[in-house]
């Protein structure tokens, strides 16, 4: 601010003698505040929520997954693998099977999705973190185990230390018209349950993963994949390796992200924070129309000193520029109390969990919140320009406000 505006607008606002414009002003600020605070909590809180998914989802989902364009299932042989592992930032490619099926334990039976992986999916370490029980094995001396979701054991009452009652998998078959005998309609294969994950309820209710090779005997899939699962090295740019994978793949398919194999969700939650951050906006417009009427206020109450300054040589520019910069200070410091005031809230939710989720079989037990320098810098803009456009008609109004006989 330059000196002699820097001394007009001492002039101006010092000597107020109508508090109710006092109070007008500490109205805005406290609005502003406040809207400004709120913006920045939903915010990391829509923040916190996409970490959780995304963490979630790269806990079962792969980096990478290999489908095709069009179709269930497509065929499989060796060399593909070997053009694949040559990819630069390939680690390791999992063979998948993946259908519905019928599983019945003792007395309870569901449907479910049944997962065959190759072995080496172990070695991806994706379930490690989310095991409850049992352990995560697939085969050993010479027997077959499946991991299933918590959900799925607790829908069954399976126990997994007791070998004596083993997981009967039906798969229901494509059987010809005027087929009679009822075994001629599925397959079915029994197989030991091993191990048990807790991941995301979805998750938890719905899938068992079973060896690749118990899946093909089943389904009948032969030398069919329905899709590939690739875990990076981590030292490639994932999108370079998933534009190298295509090229080498052809038109017929297609290579996801974790966060392509949820697109429709991630679109959602982002619309969803898109919406909230103009409904709060309108919100922080609301709070800044006391501003409007308090500049309009000050004008009224000050055209005396106006004259005075123009009799005094001042320009209209000046002018203007008091009273913008007395908005812009209004709002400059209900944003910076606001801004502070969210940053601290959204630090006490994340070491202390002051709002939980409400639930008790919850992921977690509060609200997850997570703080974008982005989030900050757009409230910030946001409040700049909504001060510019509500403080500029009382500074063109305060401009032209000038008269001798005021004097």
């Amino acid at each position: 601010m330059n000196l002699p505006l820097f001394i007009a607008r001492r002039y101006f606002f010092s000597g107020r003698k109508k508090n109710f414009i006092n109070i007008i002003s500490g109205l805005s600020i406290a609005g502003i505040a406040f809207s400004t605070a709120a913006l920045i909590i939903v915010l990391s809180v829509f923040n916190g929520l996409e970490a959780l998914l995304t963490s979630l989802y790269t806990s079962f989902d792969p980096e990478l997954k290999i489908e095709l364009k069009k179709g269930k299932s497509f065929e499989f042989d060796r060399s593909l693998i070997e053009q694949l592992e040559r990819v630069p930032g390939v680690h390791i490619i999992t063979e998948v099977i993946e259908d519905y099926a019928y599983i019945r334990y003792r007395d309870a039976d569901m449907v479910v999705t049944l997962k065959g992986v190759s072995e080496n999916f172990l070695e991806q370490h994706r379930l490690d973190a989310n095991r409850t029980d049992g352990r995560l094995v697939f085969s050993e001396k010479g027997i077959d185990y499946a991991i299933v979701g918590k959900g799925v054991q607790y829908a069954l009452s399976l126990s997994v230390t007791e070998s004596v009652f083993p997981l009967q998998v039906f798969y229901i078959k494509d059987a010809r018209a005027g087929t009679l005998n009822p075994s001629q309609l599925y397959t079915t294969r029994s197989i030991s349950p091993g191990g048990v994950f807790s991941i995301e309820k979805n998750y938890d209710d719905n899938y068992i993963f079973v060896p690749l090779h118990f899946a093909q005997e089943l389904l009948n899939y032969g030398n069919k994949r329905t899709s590939l699962e690739i875990q990076t090295t981590g030292t490639v740019p994932l999108q370079q390796v998933k534009t190298e994978l295509l090229k080498t793949l052809g038109a017929d398919f297609k290579v996801l992200t974790n966060q392509e194999q949820h697109q429709d969700l991630y679109r959602l939650l982002k619309i969803e924070k898109l919406f909230t951050f103009i409904a709060l906006t309108l919100l922080i417009l609301v709070a800044s129309i006391n501003i409007f009427f308090s500049l309009m206020m000050l004008v009224l109450d000050k055209k005396k000193d106006i004259s005075v300054l123009f009799a005094m040589g001042s320009s209209p520019s000046l002018v203007r520029e008091i009273f913008l910069s007395e908005g812009a200070l209004i709002a400059f410091t209900g944003a910076v109390a606001g801004l502070l005031l969210g940053a601290t809230i959204c630090w006490l939710q994340d070491t202390f969990g002051l709002v939980g989720m409400g639930m008790e079989n919850a992921i977690i037990s509060s609200y997850p919140v997570k703080m974008n320098v982005t989030d900050f810098l757009s409230t910030a803009l946001v409040i700049v320009v909504i001060t510019m456009l509500v403080s500029f008609y009382p500074a063109r109004l305060a401009a032209r406000s000038y008269a001798l006989q005021n004097l």
